[in-house]
């Protein structure tokens, strides 16, 4: 059993696609306070202050603890949450017919083992219809996604091409973590 420091919905998924026992709570961490200009540090950074807060907060003795976080990047920029369906247009726009890297950190920690790992899965997509954006927008899926993309859902049909895990995209690079259980 682990402890998921994550309220994500995805991430809780991954897990129980693999099998992997979990309890899910976590405390929050304000991101806006990170100042970075490359998305890998970035994310680094964002996962970082999640694992003191929640460490600190639960420790790592009852059950070992797991934070992640991931970003989005396309034409040079991390793309956050959008904040709202204008901002998740134009993040959408940047995403549309371009390279897409997610990149997702994550670190493991029990008594004896500190597992960081900052995994970027590349995505190469067509361009997005623009009808299928606004039904996307209209929906609210986007919420609370990094970079309003959903590489399972409404991202899927535009794939071009990928490079790296489809879990790393989702948020947990499964994969990476499963042979330190």
């Amino acid at each position: 059993m682990i402890r998921l420091a994550s309220s994500s919905i995805t991430r809780a998924e991954l897990l129980k696609a693999a099998g992997i026992p979990f309890i899910q709570e976590s405390i929050d961490f304000d991101e806006d306070s990170i100042i970075a200009t490359s998305p890998k540090n970035f994310v680094y950074q964002a996962t970082l202050g999640k694992y003191k807060v929640n460490l600190e907060k639960f420790g790592c003795s009852d059950y070992p603890l797991l934070v992640a976080d991931t970003v989005v990047t396309a034409q040079g920029k991390i793309l956050r949450k959008a904040k709202d369906e204008a901002d998740a247009r134009a993040i959408l726009e940047m995403q549309s017919g371009s390279d897409v890297a997610i990149i997702t950190c994550m670190i493991y920690k029990t008594p004896r083992l500190e597992l960081i790992d900052i995994s970027s899965t590349h995505y190469y997509f067509d361009t997005f219809n623009p009808q299928e954006v606004e039904n996307y927008l209209a929906s609210g899926e986007w919420r609370g996604k990094a970079g309003a993309c959903m590489v399972e859902g409404f991202c899927k049909p535009y794939i071009r091409e990928m490079r790296g895990y489809e879990s790393t995209a989702m948020g947990l690079c499964v994969e990476m973590l499963k042979p330190f259980l």
